[in-house]
């Protein structure tokens, strides 16, 4: 694969992405977290596998594999804090910002 056909995959799967978010309501947003924390571990999975099978001697497809699993990991821990800190929310007597009750 070169570098202009993983420049265009990247780019068609951030279009993509962005498309599919922005339609989903945001009174979802909360039930949907667990199931978009799944995704996000699968895209960061498939980033992975796409740097895995860059070519040594490309460095737009080192980048560009690079990039997409440093913000698939990014975005899988940063949906992980925000659940956890929803699910505070709800518990009874839930903690306050910082760990103060």
């Amino acid at each position: 694969m070169d570098g202009f056909t993983a420049l265009y995959i990247f780019a068609l799967a951030a279009f993509t992405g962005y498309e599919v978010i922005s339609r989903v309501p945001v009174i979802l947003h909360t039930p949907l977290m667990s199931g978009s924390n799944f995704v996000h571990g699968v895209v960061l999975i498939g980033a992975m596998v796409a740097l895995g099978h860059a070519d040594p001697e490309s460095p737009l497809q080192l980048l560009i594999g690079f990039f997409a699993v440093f913000l698939g990991a990014a975005n899988a821990a940063g949906g992980y804090i925000v659940t956890e800190r929803m699910l505070g929310m709800f518990k009874a007597g839930g903690r306050k910002q910082g760990g103060e009750q």
